[in-house]
Parts: C-alpha cells; structure tokens; sequence
C-alpha cells in the first residue's frame, strides 16, 4: 500500500477527540513551532519552542516557555537562547538532554546542519557537549533499562537514496554511557528496515521505553505530491512505530496525525500547507495521549488521540 493509500485510509477513519492551536506569549512579532515535548522539571511544567520570524528561514532560535494555562505557553525572558531548530528533550541518568538542528552558512547559503546536543540538571544552565554527522537531523536519544541508552539516527543523501530507494531512513544502535555518543557512532547505527518505501523519507521525534522492553516511537512519514497548480507540496505526517530492541525490527507502523487533524491556519511556504512535524505524545488522565505537533513551519497543535502503543506496553514511569 502506498503512502498516499495509507493516508486516504486513515483519514476515513480517524479518531480526533480534540484538535487545537496552542498559544505562546513573550515573542511579538516570531512564530513557534516544531516544539520540544512538554516536560515537568523540579514542579513547573515546560516546553522549548523554535522561534523564527514569518519571512525568514535558517534563521531560527530555541527558547524555554512555562505552561501558562491550557495550551498557553509564556516565554521566560532570562532563559538561554540556542542557536537551533526543531529541539527535542529526553532525560538520562537524572540529567536533561536537549538537542536539536544547527544550520552552518557559508556566504549567506545553507552549508550544512548538524545535530548539537546540551545537557545538566540546571534546566536554565545546559551544557553543549557533543556534535552529531554532518548533514543529519532528528538524532534522538532514550533511556532503556540499566545504563543502557537507545540512539536513533537519521541518515540522509545521495549515497541512501541510491541504495534504499528513500530520501532518508532511520538507524539504531545502544550505548552504555551518554559520554559515549559521537558522530561516528551515529553515523554507523544499524538500519531499521521497513520504514520507508521508494521517494519516501522521515525520521523519529521522541521515543519512549516502554514496560515490554520495546521503544515507542513518535515520528514523520514524508512524501512529495504536485498540487492542481503544478506546485510540489512537501507532505508531512505524524506516525508512530514500536521498535522490536532483539530483533532490530519496526512494527505497527502507523500515520496517527496528518495536517487535517488539527486546526486551519497558514504556512511559512506554499510547499508547506500539508505539513505537520509532531513533538510526542503526554498521556492522559483518561488513557488517551495528547499529540503536540508543529503545523506548517508556523504554528503549534495538540490534538487528542488512542494511546499508539497499544498491545506493546505502557510508557516507563522513568520517562
């Protein structure tokens, strides 16, 4: 089944419980998006946001917002700013981990990007401490059991494109200490086969150990599809996968969140109408999980949808 079947499949019969926008205050004149997950941290409750102004892009900034009510987040003014995109937090061995994009220019052109990760236990002091591949997002990192760490790459070019058929595909390897992380590690992560079909690509955005000893994984699915105008329009989508630790495998690969799961609003770019870049999942008080999403390189949404992991364990009270 193609992709584009696999959406037409979930849009008939999608479970939407809730579907909102979610507000943040402190950056006149900046959209939020592509955030981190909401976290709690030391009894207050937070989330780091992507900041960008409407007209710009490689220009982005990451800054620490506190809940402020529901689905409103205030900015904290003398908090650090990281010269990143799209952050994502886990936490290991009692400290936090934050990473993210750096974009590197050269003479005002896109150079390259590389994953930058910072960590501590001062929420407002992080420490930069290690550089991903060149030329690789969405590096994510999970505890697992004992000093076990899972490392999620994303390996990108003309090299994979050549030999998966995919724009990029996902890898997966385990250390014993967050000391031990480096490029070269996550450049020679094990493939995951199975994620991606031919002129497809994505990634993973968050992922939790789960009590089965399986990894559940929040992620993006991606496609290009010419518009009645001709134009290509990059398709994003929110999925989510259990990963099989022994025996290297996906299953249960699923879409849970397209754009027309949350609320209307603009794009950065015409390409960008039908894209969501989702951040994870918090459960709920009712077994069901709120997904956050960036929409459209502009905003941010949560929606509210059946727990994804369903069969395979329940999230680690560690994570």
């Amino acid at each position: 089944m193609t992709l584009i079947e696999q959406r037409e499949l979930f849009e008939k019969g999608k479970k939407i419980y809730e579907s909102v926008k979610v507000k943040f205050t402190g950056v006149d004149g900046y959209d939020v998006y592509n955030p981190s997950l909401p976290f709690d941290w030391k009894g207050k409750t937070y989330i780091f946001g992507r900041i960008e102004k409407r007209g710009e892009w490689a220009r982005s900034w990451v800054r620490l917002f506190q809940r402020a009510g529901k689905d409103e987040w205030e900015l904290i003014s003398n908090s650090m700013t990281y010269q990143l995109e799209d952050p994502y937090i886990s936490f290991i061995d009692e400290e936090i981990v934050l990473g993210g994009t750096h974009v590197r220019m050269k003479q005002g052109k896109l150079d390259t990007f590389y994953g930058y990760f910072y960590k501590g236990k001062d929420l407002h002091d992080l420490v930069y401490f290690t550089t991903g591949p060149d030329y690789m997002k969405d590096i994510r990192l999970v505890k697992l059991d004992g000093f076990r760490i899972g490392v999620f790459s994303r390996p990108r070019g003309e090299k994979i494109k050549a030999q998966y058929g995919s724009d990029s595909i996902v890898g997966f390897t385990i250390i014993n200490s967050i000391e031990e992380i480096n490029a070269q590690l996550v450049e020679n992560a094990h493939i995951v086969d199975g994620l991606f079909e031919d002129d497809e690509w994505g990634g993973c955005n968050q992922c939790y150990y789960l009590d089965s000893g399986m990894i559940g994984v929040i992620g993006h699915k991606s496609y290009k599809q010419i518009d009645e105008s001709g134009l290509e329009i990059l398709v994003y989508m929110n999925m989510s996968f259990v990963f099989d630790i022994e025996k290297h495998e996906a299953r249960d690969i699923k879409i849970i969140g397209t754009r027309t799961s949350y609320p209307d609003g603009p794009a950065k770019k015409d390409t960008l109408v039908d894209c969501v870049f989702p951040a994870g999942i918090v459960m709920r008080d009712d077994g069901k999980v709120d997904l956050y999403s960036g929409i459209g390189d502009v905003e941010v949404g949560r929606i509210v949808i059946d727990y994804p992991f369903e069969g395979y364990g329940k999230i680690s009270k560690e994570q």
